[in-house]
């Protein structure tokens, strides 16, 4: 078997824990505080007007942008459909309640009039109100709330309640990051973000049950030991795994980013920060709350005794 790194590593990664949890808490912060004033919706979460085109003649998807932000629509976006060959795209455009039908209009007139000669076909054209995308919006954090409630309620029937706030803590750490090179990046937040981030908190939880279920094994073999003894171990015997795992999938997700094409960018990148992140996180975060947690139910079992005696 291929190994990249020995499983008999002896890596001292508790030893880390407090100069990765400074790091971690400055990207947190850096990027909640970005998030919430530079983050950007999408068509999908603010509102505005969809419009699925189709061409006879070949036409270029930068030359079609250019020329519709030329003609003065505002928070376009434009993405192929099918195969290039195919001279489909989809078309959003912003808008409010008050000039939703009248930028829709006055975007099939616009390529009604400039691409005559190319054979121009509008074959679908769809709204979305504001109130609609706000609603669109609230539902896809809470897909990504209920996913997190769900992994901390499998993960302290599974192993161990003192568990169940390492996992929760590292999909946080890893969701907010994301959101924050999306709002870095001028990135668009949609619903194919979502999907994306959802994808991202299964892959890192993995990495995270992996962790602990090995932690979990030590405990039982190795009575007597601590836990951040435990945990080193564990994440050394499970590092060769994680990084041929974690490598290939990034490995896969970086061409995708860089040649699949702008209809699945967006999800490919949110896919490449958060495999990195995850990793990170899954040594990084997650075991270090852990500790934590065992800390604190040991602190308050003398406490209970004493408060009986």
């Amino acid at each position: 078997m291929l190994e990249v790194i020995s499983s008999n590593s002896n890596i001292n990664f508790t030893g880390k824990f407090k100069l990765a949890s400074i790091l971690s808490i400055v990207l947190v912060l850096g990027s909640l505080f970005f998030s919430y004033s530079k983050l950007k919706f999408g068509v999908d979460f603010r509102g505005g007007a969809e419009v699925q085109v189709k061409f006879a003649d070949n036409v270029k998807l930068d030359d079609l942008r250019g020329n519709l932000v030329k003609s003065g629509f505002k928070g376009l976006s434009a993405q192929t459909i099918g195969e290039q060959a195919d001279n489909e795209f989809l078309l959003k455009v912003a808008g409010d309640d008050e000039n939703l039908n009248t930028i829709t209009q006055s975007l099939t007139d616009t390529l009604n009039k400039n691409y005559a000669s190319q054979g121009v076909e509008i074959r679908k054209v769809d709204i979305v109100g504001p109130k609609a995308g706000a609603q669109l919006r609230i539902s896809g954090f809470q897909a990504m709330l209920w996913a997190l409630i769900a992994i901390m309620i499998y993960i302290a029937l599974r192993f161990d309640f003192k568990y169940s706030p390492g996992a929760i803590v590292a999909l946080f750490h890893d969701v907010s990051i994301i959101l924050g090179v999306f709002a870095l990046t001028g990135t668009e937040f949609t619903l194919q973000t979502v999907a994306a981030i959802l994808a991202v908190i299964g892959y890192s939880v993995n990495d995270t049950v992996i962790v602990y279920d090995r932690v979990r094994e030590h405990e039982g073999q190795f009575v007597g030991r601590s836990l951040a003894e435990h945990i080193n171990n564990a994440v050394n015997e499970t590092l060769p795994r994680t990084i041929l795992t974690s490598g290939t999938t990034l490995f896969v997700c970086i061409t995708m980013l860089m040649f699949g094409g702008l209809a699945i960018r967006d999800f490919f990148l949110a896919m490449t920060i958060g495999i990195v992140v995850g990793t990170y996180s899954s040594i990084f975060i997650a075991s270090p709350i852990t500790l934590m947690c065992e800390k604190f139910q040991k602190n308050k079992e003398p406490a209970n005794e004493t408060v009986k005696a």
